[in-house]
């Protein structure tokens, strides 16, 4: 969910399972009040997270929560930003990668990163971000002026 929804961590741990589901399916698409913006940004739900989300719904610890990722006491009704941050770093470790080289900023990063490689289409990211300034788009993907050479030269009219 995290990288299909491109969300910061203060957002993705805050969504509800109604942003997700309705009438006991996974929707296709959400959309989730961004905290930074009080902005709303929409997003797909892959056919992979939908399954994930659908399994992660039959668990014991889903019954009556109102909260996709419910905290583990009645004072927190759902995971920490710090909690977040620890799941990354053991998923991460887990699959044999370096943890220090990813956070959960990466999971924001990753579907858009590849987005903008494979259209050079900054306008599209900075939707998918929710971003209100293309130039906080251009500086968040490092976006340099051989990007955008290379791009025009792979263009002929």
């Amino acid at each position: 969910m995290a990288i299909d929804s491109k969300l910061r961590g203060c957002d993705l741990v805050k969504m509800k399972v109604v942003d997700v589901m309705a009438s006991g399916q996974i929707k296709e698409r959400a959309s989730v009040l961004q905290s930074k913006t009080q902005k709303p940004v929409r997003f797909e739900i892959s056919e992979g997270t939908r399954t994930s989300v659908e399994k992660w719904m039959e668990d014991d610890l889903m019954v009556g929560s109102e909260y996709l990722r419910p905290g583990r006491f009645h004072e927190r009704l759902h995971i920490s930003t710090r909690q977040y941050a620890r799941i990354v770093r053991d998923w991460v470790t887990s699959i044999g990668l370096e943890a220090t080289a990813y956070g959960t900023h990466s999971m924001r990063r990753t579907k858009v990163t590849q987005i903008y490689k494979k259209t050079g289409n900054l306008r599209a990211v900075q939707l998918l971000l929710g971003h209100t300034k293309m130039d906080s788009t251009v500086r968040y993907l490092g976006v340099e002026l051989e990007n955008a050479l290379a791009i025009a030269e792979a263009i002929e009219i």
